[in-house]
C-alpha cells in the first residue's frame, strides 16, 4: 500500500499518496472538513503535490454523488497543460535562445496590465484568425449561459482566448532524454472562467444560507442535484473546460508558428501531443456508481492515458502514462506543489538564489517571478516517487526556455 489514511469520525476516509513529501496542518484540516460532506463517494484521494488551497485543497480528488462543490473546482476552471513533441533535436536550436523566447512572448499575450483606459497586455486588441475560429465553436453555447446570467457577457472571453495569463502559467521549450525538442504550456479558462467560478461559488453560499445548512467551512457550499443552480453550473463548467482546452490549442499553434520564424530548420510538431485538464469536474464511473469527480490540482490517469506533470521553473517535468489505479480514482498529481505561499516566497527567496536555480533556462530573472522559483515548490523527484503506483514516466523533460506571465 503506497498511501496513508486519515479517517476522522463523521467523515469518509482520506487516502494520501504523500510518503516522503510534506503535508501542512492547514491542508490536513481542509481535507478533513471536505471528508465530512455527506455526498462524498467512498473516500477522498490526495496527491503528493497537496497543499492548502482556496475553497478546497490543491491536489485532491473528490468524487461526489448528488451534489457538487463549486469552490472545489475553483475559479481557474479547466486549467491544465498541453505538450507537443517536435521533430527537432537540441542541436537544431540556436545557440542564443533569447530570440526564441522573445518570439514566443510576442506571439502569445501574457501577464496583465491595468493602466486606466489602456489595453491589458495580456488580452488581444485585435484577435487573430485562430482565436476567431476557436470562438466560433464556443459562442452559441456561451450565449445560452449569458441569457440566464447576463453579467458573464461583460467578461474577457473572446479577448482572452489564446492568451496565457499570470502566476504559475507558462510556455516552455523543453528537451527530453533523447535531446528531442518539445513545446509545453500551462493555462486555463482565463477571465471568463474566473467569472463563472466566482459567480457559482457565491450562488452556492447564498443557497446554503437560504436553506440554513451549516458547514464546517463556508467555502464548501454545494449545489445539490436537481436544483436550478446545479444544472446551470454543470452547463457553465463544461463550457469553461472546453474554452480552456481550445485556449491551450490556439496558444500551441502560435508557439509553433513563432518558433518557425526563429529556427532555420523545417520541423513538424505533430508527435506525441497531450492536452489535459487538472482543475475540473468529470462524469465517471467508479466502484459501480456514476459519480462526478472533481480534480482540484490533479490529472486523470486512466490505464494507458497520457498526462503531464510539470516541475517548477528550473526543475524537470514529466510526460506520464496512467496505471489506472482504482483507489486514486484513476488520478495523479498535477505538478510539484507549493511548499510556501507566494508572499512567503518573496520574503525568503533572494534574487541571486532564483538566478542560480534558473541559470540553465532562458527566462525572466527579475524579482517579480521569485515566487515561482524552484525553492517555492516541493522537489519534483520526491513527488514522482510518492506516486509510482499511479503513473509511469514516459519522457523526462528539462526546460531551456520559459515564458512567464
Amino acid at each position: 500500500m503506497n498511501y496513508e489514511v486519515i479517517h476522522e469520525a463523521g467523515g469518509v476516509p482520506i487516502k494520501m499518496w504523500t510518503r516522503g513529501v510534506p503535508l501542512e496542518d492547514e491542508a490536513r484540516t481542509q481535507l478533513i472538513n471536505m471528508s465530512k460532506l455527506p455526498f462524498v463517494h467512498r473516500w477522498i484521494a490526495v496527491m503528493p503535490d497537496v497543499h492548502l488551497g482556496k475553497g478546497a485543497t490543491v491536489g485532491s480528488v473528490i468524487p461526489t454523488v448528488g451534489a457538487i462543490v463549486p469552490a472545489a473546482v475553483g475559479v481557474d476552471i479547466g486549467c491544465g497543460m498541453i505538450a507537443a513533441r517536435t521533430t527537432l533535436k537540441a542541436r537544431d536550436l540556436p545557440d542564443n535562445l533569447a530570440p526564441l523566447r522573445s518570439a514566443i512572448e510576442r506571439a502569445v499575450p501574457h501577464g496583465r496590465s491595468t493602466t486606466r483606459g489602456g489595453r491589458d497586455k495580456g488580452a488581444w486588441a485585435n484577435p487573430p484568425q485562430a482565436t476567431i475560429d476557436g470562438w466560433s465553436t464556443l459562442a452559441e453555447s456561451f450565449g445560452a449561459i449569458t441569457a440566464k446570467y447576463p453579467k458573464l457577457a461583460k467578461t474577457n472571453n473572446l479577448s482572452h482566448l489564446g492568451t496565457l495569463g499570470t502566476g504559475n502559467h507558462f510556455v516552455e521549450v523543453c528537451l527530453d532524454e533523447a535531446d528531442g525538442v518539445w513545446f509545453m504550456l500551462h493555462s486555463g479558462s482565463r477571465g471568463v472562467g474566473n467569472a463563472i467560478g466566482s459567480l457559482f461559488i457565491e450562488l452556492a453560499k447564498q443557497d446554503m444560507r437560504r436553506w440554513m445548512i451549516n458547514l464546517p467551512d463556508r467555502d464548501l457550499a454545494y449545489l445539490p442535484e436537481g436544483s436550478e443552480h446545479y444544472a446551470d453550473y454543470v452547463q457553465a463548467v463544461d463550457w469553461a473546460q472546453r474554452y480552456a482546452r481550445t485556449n491551450r490549442a490556439i496558444m500551441m499553434q502560435h508557439v509553433v508558428d513563432a518558433a518557425r520564424r526563429v529556427i532555420d530548420k523545417p520541423f513538424d510538431a505533430t508527435g506525441e501531443a497531450v492536452n489535459c485538464h487538472h482543475n475540473y469536474v468529470s462524469r465517471e464511473r467508479h466502484y459501480g456508481e456514476d459519480v462526478l469527480v472533481t480534480r482540484k490540482g490533479a490529472v486523470s490517469a486512466r490505464k494507458g492515458e497520457l498526462g503531464i506533470i510539470p516541475g517548477s521553473m528550473g526543475a524537470k517535468s514529466f510526460i506520464v502514462r496512467g496505471l489506472g489505479n482504482d483507489e486514486s480514482f484513476h488520478s495523479c498529481s498535477h505538478g510539484a506543489g507549493r511548499v510556501m505561499s507566494r508572499t512567503e516566497a518573496r520574503k525568503r527567496i533572494t534574487l541571486d538564489a532564483h538566478r542560480d536555480a534558473t541559470a540553465h533556462v532562458e527566462c525572466r530573472k527579475d524579482a517579480a517571478v521569485v515566487d515561482e522559483s524552484p525553492a517555492a515548490y516541493k522537489p519534483i523527484e520526491a513527488v514522482m516517487a510518492a506516486q509510482n503506483d499511479l503513473v509511469e514516466i514516459v519522457h523526462t523533460l528539462r526546460q531551456v526556455v520559459c515564458v512567464k506571465g
